[in-house]
């Protein structure tokens, strides 16, 4: 995080005590498309069916029912109501999904028909605007532009917009919770089979047989069912393990059935924590093969011109002396102004992927708990609690930064580096200090002060609690945890190993993780703190970085272990139904 410090009223009368901070805000998750299975319904019994699955929010299990129906019309209909609920779900990416599976007649009819039965019983079709927009954009091919930049005002369910132009804005709490508690979605059950359903100390999914499956749907034009989007409930990765035998390459760990929190996030029903999720993982297997970057992240930048604005503001302050207290509020909304918005940089994985949301919305939570506009728990206090009186005091410009990457205890392989275990958290705060030049220019030190660095190894040995109260943590872990699967692949040569060229997860391949309209940069946003007679200033920077390969080849980290040997047999399959890509372990 970069910051800096200035310090007003050295004359006069005694000025308040007031501390400025002025920060980086950023992106947050929203809930992925919701797919499950259903068996075919009957004529007579589809409609009620399907209707009492949309009002559960179960799109998948009502998409593949509505599919079965024979009349075409009423088939179109029952669509157009799954992708209206969808809308109203805010999920736009699976409602676009659904009302492609009709042509256009049948799009614009199905519209009709909603706005006939909205007059006529409300009920799940109490807004059927928002299809008809959906609905006139994609009869005429992809989203429209909106001001040249594409798409229309896109509702991330953790708090966060983002406009057409890709600027980033807060919503109030409020206001979501309220929308989604009147759509009646507020930690619902998923719609799961009994087996998988059930809590397992340790699951396998096989990746090649996943892989094959998903093709064979999307081949069939059937869509990923949503025990394949939540890789069977998995919640933590623990074991990759490789099969030569069977030519086969496993992910391994705790799972258990999932449900969705209120934001549309699917959780696990006895822990919380977010379930793996498909679209990242092949995200990351592009990113690390031989196409992709083998490395990802991003980054709020201040704008240079807006660093020379807001230093050029404060020395203008200095020289009238003290603010009065009424005068505060002003000048820090003057502060925002000055500094402006900040510029989100991705690299290494698309800018509209789910992936790349994770990580800038964690960015932005870190800086937020940083400056203390939100609530990090009782072990993570904001930088403001840690200054001490010395610094307080101080008339230095420095800079603080912080930012996330990975962390592993170990990764254990055994002797034949058939099997890998994974150790240890996966997430770590680091810090460093910077000072502004007088062109307001960022310079690196290499270095953090004490204060600094408090604050990141708290950040970092309290993640597991963070990451508890906040799904965009949880989220993060998962992230690299599926990202260093794709880079042991990559580093390890399993692929080649077994003979896997990943199919339709490949750079090139048929399948497409849902897309989200892509940030490009956000406000800044100002808190304050009273201190002693004087005024700090502190501008925040930072950002995630996935540079798994380092991990990876790292030999403090990466460790043989006997132990492991067994595992290979441990985890394969017994009597496994055709088709089968998961199973728990013996």
């Amino acid at each position: 995080m970069l910051s800096m410090h200035n310090w007003f009223g050295r004359q006069g009368r005694q000025i308040q005590k007031r501390l400025i901070v002025v920060a980086i805000t950023g992106l947050a998750s929203v809930g992925t498309v919701m797919l499950a299975t259903a068996d075919a319904p009957r004529a007579g019994e589809a409609r009620r069916k399907i209707e009492k699955q949309v009002a559960f929010g179960e799109f998948g299990a009502a998409i593949d029912a509505a599919r079965n129906v024979a009349d075409p019309d009423e088939r179109a209909n029952l669509l157009g109501m799954i992708a209206n609920a969808q809308l109203k779900a805010g999920d736009a990416s699976a409602a676009r999904g659904t009302t492609r599976q009709m042509d256009q007649s049948q799009r614009l009819q199905a519209a009709g028909q909603q706005a006939r039965q909205q007059a006529l019983s409300g009920g799940v079709n109490a807004d059927f605007q928002s299809l008809m927009t959906l609905i006139e954009t994609e009869t005429s091919g992809p989203w429209l532009n909106t001001g040249g930049e594409g798409g229309t005002m896109t509702e991330y369910l953790n708090g966060v917009a983002v406009s057409p132009n890709g600027l980033l804005s807060s919503l109030k709490k409020e206001e979501h919770t309220g929308r989604l508690k009147a759509l009646g979605v507020v930690a619902r059950k998923a719609d799961l089979n009994a087996e998988v359903a059930q809590q397992s100390d340790l699951r396998f999914v096989s990746l090649t047989q996943l892989e094959r499956e998903a093709s064979k749907r999307l081949a069939e034009g059937r869509p990923i069912v949503e025990t394949m989007k939540n890789l069977a409930g998995i919640t933590q990765l623990k074991y990759v393990v490789v099969d030569p035998k069977s030519r086969d390459v496993l992910i391994g760990g705790p799972s258990e059935a999932w449900k969705y929190d209120s934001n549309g996030n699917p959780i696990g029903a006895k822990s919380g924590r977010p379930t793996l999720q498909l679209d990242d993982l092949v995200t990351v297997l592009r990113t690390f093969s031989n196409d992709g970057s083998q490395n990802f992240g991003c980054s709020f930048n201040p704008r240079q011109e807006g660093l020379q604005q807001l230093q050029a503001f404060v020395e203008k302050s200095n020289t009238r002396g003290p603010l009065d207290s009424g005068a505060v509020k002003g000048w820090v909304n003057q502060l925002q102004s000055k500094l402006g918005p900040q510029d989100i940089e991705l690299w290494g994985v698309p800018r509209d992927s789910r992936v790349a949301r994770v990580v800038t919305e964690a960015d932005y939570r870190l800086k937020m708990i940083g400056i203390g506009k939100l609530e990090g728990g009782p072990h993570v206090p904001s930088i403001f609690e840690l200054l001490t009186v010395e610094e307080q005091k101080s008339s230095k410009l420095d800079a603080l930064r912080w930012w996330l990457t990975m962390k592993y205890d170990a990764i254990l392989h055994s002797p034949d580096h058939n099997v890998f275990e994974i150790q240890g958290p996966s997430v770590q705060c680091l810090s460093e200090n910077q000072y502004l030049t007088e062109k307001g220019e960022r310079v690196g030190t290499g270095q953090a002060d004490a204060t600094n660095r408090t604050f990141a190894m708290n950040f970092t040995n309290h993640y597991a609690e963070l990451a508890q109260r906040d799904i965009a943590f949880a989220d993060l872990q998962n992230v690299f945890d599926l990202a260093l699967v794709a880079a042991l692949l990559k580093n390890e040569g399993i692929a080649n190993r077994i003979g896997w060229e990943a199919g339709s997860f490949a750079s090139h391949g048929m399948y497409e993780p849902a897309v989200y309209a892509a940030p490009r940069e956000v406000e800044s946003v100002a808190n304050h703190r009273v201190y002693r007679g004087k005024d700090i200033v502190v501008q925040v920077a930072g950002g995630v970085r996935g540079d798994l390969m380092s991990v990876v080849r790292d030999r403090e980290v990466m460790k043989s272990s006997t132990t492991l040997k067994d595992m290979t047999a441990h985890a394969a399959p017994s009597n496994q139904p055709q088709g089968r890509w998961w199973w728990d372990a013996k």
